[in-house]
């Protein structure tokens, strides 16, 4: 149970957090266990729901790279905010927004079908290999041109036998932390959505917590995912479609 928050209770409690305000975290304090999940509970969740097309406007400002581009973690295409799918046939046509926990793994309900923290925008093909599957690690794979990023096939991973899709070793750590979030921002709902998620370990099964432990721990924090959090919670953010919310354990 303690091992999903061990990366929490690893921060001196005199460093701050990135641009959250000084008190933001102030009811978390002196927590531990289940006492900490629900306490960073209580502070993120409550958020404004900018809805599915509203998520456009947040990426705008959340997932631009210093070019001006939008940032892809699933292809090294470059893609303008206008570049939207609609339909698609090759890896680089359009990109989409990818739910990083599936949504059929929620019934499509709200507000996690259009919680920015979890959906990023992606290229629309390679989304589509990705599919349902749970994230893991695999030899070989299937990688669908020079242009996409991530592979699909069988785990390697203890713990779970099935295919899997795998991000590339650059965005793990991302994924992880939006693991960590959702089962913390979701908790008494994401345990009956099954896959990687359970009534066990905070949320999150065993093999989960092994999994995203260690891409956390190869992959940190980036000043990517920083600018991100602080444009979903509303700083630098003129869109005016931003969640008000923000994820701990990017802080």
């Amino acid at each position: 149970m303690k091992k999903l928050f061990f990366i929490l209770l690893l921060v001196p409690a005199t460093l701050a957090f990135a641009a959250a305000p000084t008190t933001y975290y102030d009811a978390a304090e002196g927590q531990t266990e289940d006492n900490l999940r629900y306490a960073l509970q209580s502070i993120i969740d409550g958020h404004t729901d900018v809805g599915y097309n509203g998520l456009y406007n947040v990426y705008s400002t959340s997932d631009k790279t210093s070019s001006g581009a939008l940032w892809d973690m699933y292809s090294t295409c470059t893609w303008t905010w206008g570049d939207k799918c609609v339909s698609y046939s090759n890896v680089c046509d359009c990109y989409n927004r990818e739910h990083s926990v599936p949504q059929s793994w929620f019934g499509e309900a709200a507000p996690m079908v259009s919680d920015a923290f979890h959906v990023y925008p992606t290229d629309g093909k390679v989304n589509g290999q990705r599919s349902n599957y749970p994230f893991g690690e695999c030899t070989g794979g299937k990688t669908l041109t020079a242009d996409a990023l991530g592979r699909l096939g069988t785990s390697t991973f203890s713990g779970f036998s099935g295919t899997v899709f795998e991000p590339v070793d650059d965005y793990k750590g991302d994924f992880a932390r939006t693991y960590f979030y959702m089962a913390t921002r979701y908790a008494n709902q994401c345990e009956s959505w099954g896959n990687h998620f359970s009534t066990a370990n905070n949320g999150l099964t065993a093999y989960s917590v092994d999994l995203f432990l260690k891409w956390h721990r190869q992959d940190p924090v980036s000043e990517k995912e920083r600018v991100r959090n602080d444009a979903i919670y509303g700083i630098n953010n003129t869109t005016g479609y931003k969640q008000g919310n923000r994820n701990p354990f990017i802080d």
